[in-house]
């Protein structure tokens, strides 16, 4: 066939084929022109899932009467006129697409009232087929979209629609994302006319906590650490929840990039990077973060959905989000909320002998250092009087955050007494987590060692990997790699990690390029000697059925305090539990 030009309705359809997947993606599309309108409040109506009625009405600014027209007409937008206006959007849609897509699979009806106007306008478009003038209509200030019949001229589209029902939960989770990351905008959402969401506009602190509890409950909110970090222009804030609330499903993850939810790959390596040590195979964290920088410095412009973004210094973001939210959770012991006194630090009756710090080279001498810590803590003495100050009440300012040790349970829990009431401690859990931190720190202090391979192994590889491997030796030799490229396809590895001796070289140093390719960066030696250190501290660490005396437990609470990610051990597990002296008076009915 010769080449013709497509006519204006086949070019809405195919336009709408990106932009229109489900009823889900029509409310993204106009929520997101209300808010770029400036609307306060926004009401949104939908009958059977959406694929009947979507209705949405904001209080924005509205559309000119002259404009209406032009909203329906392809690539018209108010949003950008030049490509220096592409090249930092500061907008959430800006390619002018979302109406006239819409309107081509659907019976669309667009009022608007403009500001300082006195007069209404609406404008319809039946399937493709536009009116040919507005009509005036009663309408305040603002704009209503009204979208019925989704998919009526396009059968085919709609028999891949689910039930009402899932596609509700998905037009629900797109308000969701969106009412997370607009605080001082109001929405109320109904599905065949029943009130789903109603959630009042307000951007203070208690405004804002009062939305993310609403939407990701309060056992998300109580359970969260509430960030914000800022670096060369960004600026990363909002709520991590603790890794003993990481859940099965990545289902509880929202992420901003200047008020824009996102998915993108960097975000997401650098969220699985920092949560990597403190998480049990298989769970996700759960997050609401959002990252603000310059509109320059990010391309939104990478998809016709929005949904995926390009960072001009991906690398550079990558390292500042993962700095951010590993030293976040690195803080989260208890000294955080509840510092101890410096005479309480240095009093000898609490000071626990730490660790061996030289170097450690091999695996035989991490679980020597391991034994010759649960000697320390055998080694513990008091006399008869300590012992008995130890189970004196002890005053608030004066009490650590874990207390004190009050006895055994079972050999398996601590129980402690603080300020607040009582305190359980899995030992196990708790000692892995200490040995494991010490372990880390020690195997850092000394660098990766190269253990030179007896046969060198020969490795197949692509010209693209070749040159990677040229480009980045000397960090591939920071790693503990030697490599040679004796080929144009071909590595020569000569020495590989010591602790890592007895891995596959040829897969690690396969994985290592791959993460070079994507990320310019890679953990996976780094992730791979953790997994033995781990491993080491989990078996060396004291064993359920031990006896602990009552200087060993308190000495294992005070490592407890000092000690990163202490709240957890290393397979994401919580290492304590509070009881408070509410919560215990509820158990027992105290007070009713």
């Amino acid at each position: 066939m010769r080449i013709q030009l497509l006519s204006t309705h086949l070019a809405n359809q195919i336009a709408a084929g990106e932009v229109v997947e489900r009823p889900s993606s029509v409310v993204k599309e106009l929520i997101e022109n209300s808010l770029d309108a400036g609307a306060s409040q926004i009401e949104i109506d939908i009958e059977r899932g959406g694929t009947a009625l979507i209705r949405i009405r904001d209080d924005g600014c509205g559309i000119h009467a002259d404009d209406l027209a032009l909203a329906i007409s392809r690539h018209a937008t108010s949003k950008i006129q030049s490509f220096e206006d592409l090249t930092q959007v500061k907008s959430l849609g800006f390619r002018g697409e979302a109406l006239p897509s819409i309107g081509s699979v659907s019976r669309l009806r667009l009022t608007s009232r403009y500001r300082d106007q006195d007069q209404a306008w609406l404008y319809s478009i039946d399937g493709g087929d536009i009116s040919p003038a507005p009509k005036p209509a009663a309408h305040p200030q603002g704009t209503t979209v009204e979208v019925r019949d989704l998919f009526f001229n396009t059968p085919a589209r709609r028999k891949f629609l689910r039930s009402e029902r899932t596609e509700f939960d998905h037009l629900e989770e797109v308000v969701r994302r969106i009412g997370l990351s607009r605080f001082d905008v109001g929405i109320v959402l109904r599905h065949n006319q029943r009130d789903v969401q109603q959630w009042r506009a307000g951007d203070d602190e208690t405004a804002r906590r009062r939305r993310v509890a609403a939407i990701c409950g309060n056992a998300f909110l109580d359970n969260a650490l509430e960030i914000e970090f800022e670096a060369n222009d960004m600026r990363l804030w909002g709520w991590v929840g603790l890794p003993a609330i990481a859940r099965g499903q990545a289902d509880m993850q929202y992420f901003y990039v200047n008020g824009r939810m996102v998915r993108d790959k960097i975000i997401a390596h650098a969220v699985r990077q920092a949560f990597q040590d403190v998480l049990f195979h298989g769970r996700h964290p759960a997050f609401v973060l959002f990252l603000d920088l310059p509109p320059s410095e990010v391309d939104v412009n990478v998809h016709p959905t929005k949904h995926e973004v390009r960072f001009r210094e991906g690398r550079l973001v990558h390292d500042f989000l993962f700095r951010s939210l590993h030293r976040a959770l690195a803080e989260t012991r208890p000294t955080a909320a509840a510092p101890i006194t410096a005479e309480r630090e240095t009093a000898p009756i609490f000071t626990t002998p730490r660790a061996p710090q030289a170097p450690m080279p091999t695996q035989a001498n991490f679980a020597l250092a391991v034994r010759e810590q649960l000697a320390d803590y055998g080694r513990l003495h008091q006399s008869e009087a300590d012992v008995a100050m130890l189970s004196m009440p002890e005053t608030e300012t004066e009490a650590p955050p874990l207390g004190y040790a009050l006895a055994q349970l079972h050999g398996i829990y601590i129980l402690a007494q603080n300020a607040t009431g009582l305190v359980l401690v899995d030992m196990h859990a708790a000692h892995e987590r200490i040995t494991y931190e010490r372990m880390k720190q020690s195997w850092e202090g000394e660098g990766i060692r190269m253990q030179p391979l007896l046969v060198p192994e020969s490795m197949a590889i692509t010209p693209r990997e070749a040159a990677l491997a040229e480009r980045h030796a000397d960090f591939l030799k920071e790693l503990g790699f030697e490599i040679d490229t004796v080929g144009p396809e071909t590595l020569l590895i000569r020495a590989v990690p010591a602790m890592l001796c007895h891995s596959e070289a040829k897969r690690l140093v396969a994985d290592v390029l791959t993460d070079l390719n994507s990320t310019g960066d890679s953990t996976r030696v780094k992730e791979h000697i953790n997994e033995i250190l781990g491993t080491i501290a989990c078996h060396g660490s004291v064993r359920a059925q031990r006896k602990l005396t009552v200087p060993e437990m308190n000495g294992l609470l005070r490592d407890m305090e000092r000690t990163e990610r202490g709240g957890q051990c290393n397979h994401g597990r919580p290492t304590w539990v509070p009881l408070s002296m509410t919560e215990l008076d509820k158990l027992f009915l105290r007070g009713r």
